[in-house]
């Protein structure tokens, strides 16, 4: 049979019945578009932790007191962020003796009570200095960030976050008009010198809900301590920052006297360890979400199937007709295979287009990020071409094995 005649008797035997193709491929476009669908919002999760994360610093590492060791249950540290174990002065040790160190900020944080005349917030209090900004990739709007005066002067100078903006001063605030207006934090007045610049909440976390203050200042009126809660390390570069995680923990043990590293009081997070461990998780997770659209896959090809096994035995009497005019087995085969990959394609287009428009959906109304990437809709369209090869080959093969006479005396 030419090519022309198997796709006339193709759109021929798919229209005799439309309801039934109909509701056929209706399995496989389900299929198909919870595929694409559900890998886009795995693909979107997985680009929008590794934006968040990159978005915090550029090759970072983050130094916290307390041991970084398991207790049981859910994996939780021991202590890690609470304790009380670094100093100013561990912090000057690592930028004076560590090599390749870009720059190097102290943090001092808390939440506690922010109020105005009019409003109040519970929000991030972040004692910092100068260097912050570009360790942390923290831009300004307008007005300053915290200046080495600042800190040298425990200044009650605040730097607000978009978020702490629009809580304390109404939707409508403009930045510009803030500043040099005054705050109170746990009761102490502070004054407005800048409006940072929105980087974007991930998840549970809002980096714009945050106030900046000298970490002196924080010390003193906050914390009540000289003890620091982080230690921020930006190294030279991307190959460096084991030489310079391996550096600052030597470093630390020889301050702390500690001889065992297994007993260190700090732990220092790597960014490139966490973009990667958490891109392994979504990427696991996309996978996941991936089989699930692929049971419905299974269940579509398994309607089709269904479908044409029941259409072998309908058109009994003209298979055994055309055998007896000369077609081949070949022949039979090839019409019964072509109708069923012709149903998987077109569920396959219908699919992949309306996968793709709920992604868009999903993605412009704010509930997740979503990412329709190439490879998953080759993935889906070779999937839906291979489940009509797969399940139509076995009613392809009955219906080409029938002999002529039984198939004519079929009733």
């Amino acid at each position: 049979m030419k090519i022309i005649d198997i796709l006339e008797e193709t759109h021929s035997a798919l229209s005799a019945n439309k309801a039934r193709s109909g509701l056929t491929v209706l399995g496989i476009v389900i299929g198909i578009s919870s595929v694409i669908a559900l890998m886009a919002i795995g693909n979107g999760a997985t680009s929008s932790i590794t934006s968040s994360i990159s978005s915090i610093g550029s090759n970072l590492l983050m130094v916290s007191p307390g041991a970084a060791r398991n207790t049981g249950g859910f994996g939780a540290m021991s202590a890690r962020g609470s304790a009380k174990t670094l100093t100013v002065d561990d912090a000057n040790a690592i930028v004076s003796n560590v090599s390749n160190v870009a720059g190097m900020t102290m943090v001092v944080s808390s939440r506690a009570q922010v109020t105005t005349k009019s409003a109040n917030t519970n929000t991030t209090i972040t004692g910092t200095d100068s260097s912050y900004a570009n360790v942390r990739n923290v831009t300004v709007l307008t007005g300053d960030f915290i200046s080495n005066a600042n800190v040298t002067s425990y200044a009650k100078a605040a730097v607000i976050g978009p978020t702490v903006l629009t809580d304390l001063f109404g939707d409508d605030a403009v930045a510009d008009d803030v500043i040099g207006q005054t705050i109170r934090i746990s009761s102490t007045q502070y004054t407005i010198i800048g409006v940072t610049k929105s980087k974007g909440s991930s998840g549970s976390s809002n980096v714009d809900d945050v106030i900046y203050i000298p970490y002196t200042t924080a010390q003193r009126y906050i914390s009540g301590n000289k003890y620091l809660s982080q230690i921020n390390v930006s190294a030279a570069s991307s190959e460096t920052m084991t030489q310079v995680e391996t550096d600052i923990s030597d470093i630390l043990l020889a301050r702390h006297k500690i001889t065992d590293s297994t007993l260190a009081d700090f732990s220092i997070t790597n960014q490139a360890d966490l973009v990667a461990t958490m891109s392994s998780i979504t990427s696991t997770l996309t996978y996941l979400l991936g089989a699930i659209g692929a049971i419905s896959l299974l269940v579509g090809g398994i309607g089709i199937m269904n479908m044409m096994l029941t259409n072998v035995t309908e058109r009994m009497r003209e298979i055994g007709l055309r055998k007896a005019i000369g077609a081949k087995r070949r022949d039979i085969s090839m019409q019964f295979l072509s109708e069923a990959i012709a149903l998987t394609l077109i569920g396959g287009i219908i699919g992949i287009t309306l996968g793709w428009v709920i992604a868009f959906i999903v993605n412009w109304t704010g509930v997740t990020t979503t990412s329709v990437t190439l490879s998953s809709v080759l993935l889906a369209f070779g999937v839906s071409a291979g489940i009509g090869i797969v399940f139509g080959w076995y009613p392809a093969r009955r219906a080409s094995n029938q002999n002529p006479i039984d198939a004519l005396r079929y009733e």
